[in-house]
């Protein structure tokens, strides 16, 4: 289900109220029969105020960053690991998926090696096995990461049927030369740079303790 916006309320609450303000001073502007001095006086800060609040509004509409909506994947929640794998590997890839999951809008992440799939976390499609596509084969080929910013959009968001069915954006980002980390948000556009540059630096991390194996 699609979470609203929580601050849409407050953003159009200007609006309503210069709206109302305008309103309310024509009716009874419009049943005065007699129009005093001070009644004229009153008039025009009502008008300046509603005229203030009217477009405090609009710009509120305009400035303020609407939250990307988020949905519930579809799944169910699990940790993986692929049984062969050193301690110390297994220890580093579940430090580095906490990570990813609980500081990032992440939901879901695999971490495909060498051919094998050494990690699932998170909401968990149920398909396991990973058969690259043409996205994650372009990332291994030319090591550069890959942001399907909303991927309802994208036809080839199909390859990433390990994934829920309805991941809103996906980050494949290299692991060395020789692996790929896929994340799956549960919002659009909502990875940042930052974000970004970070999930970069842990797959590095990642690449480096990989290459032990």
């Amino acid at each position: 289900m699609t979470k609203s916006d929580p601050n849409r309320v407050l953003r159009r609450l200007p609006l309503v109220v210069g709206g109302l303000g305008a309103i309310l001073l024509l009716v009874n502007r419009l049943l005065t029969s007699e129009l005093t001095n001070s009644q004229a006086r009153g008039d025009v800060l009502g008008v300046i105020l509603s005229a203030v609040l009217i477009l405090t509004g609009l710009i509120w509409q305009q400035v303020q960053p609407r939250s990307p909506d988020s949905v519930e994947l579809i799944g169910e929640e699990g940790f993986v690991l692929a049984a062969d794998l050193p301690e110390a590997v297994k220890t580093e890839l579940a430090w580095a998926s906490h990570l990813l999951l609980t500081n990032t809008v992440t939901r879901s992440l695999v971490v495909y090696y060498q051919g094998k799939v050494l990690l699932r976390r998170g909401i968990l499609s149920p398909k396991g096995e990973v058969i690259p596509g043409a996205i994650v084969k372009r990332v291994l080929e030319k090591q550069q990461p890959v942001y399907l910013v909303a991927s309802n959009v994208y036809p080839g968001r199909i390859e990433f049927d390990y994934l829920p069915d309805n991941t809103q954006g996906v980050i494949c980002q290299p692991i060395g030369n020789q692996g790929v980390l896929i994340l799956g948000a549960n919002a659009p556009r909502s990875y940042t740079k930052q974000d970004e540059n970070w999930i970069a630096g842990i797959a590095d991390k990642l690449a480096v303790t990989l290459q032990a194996i």
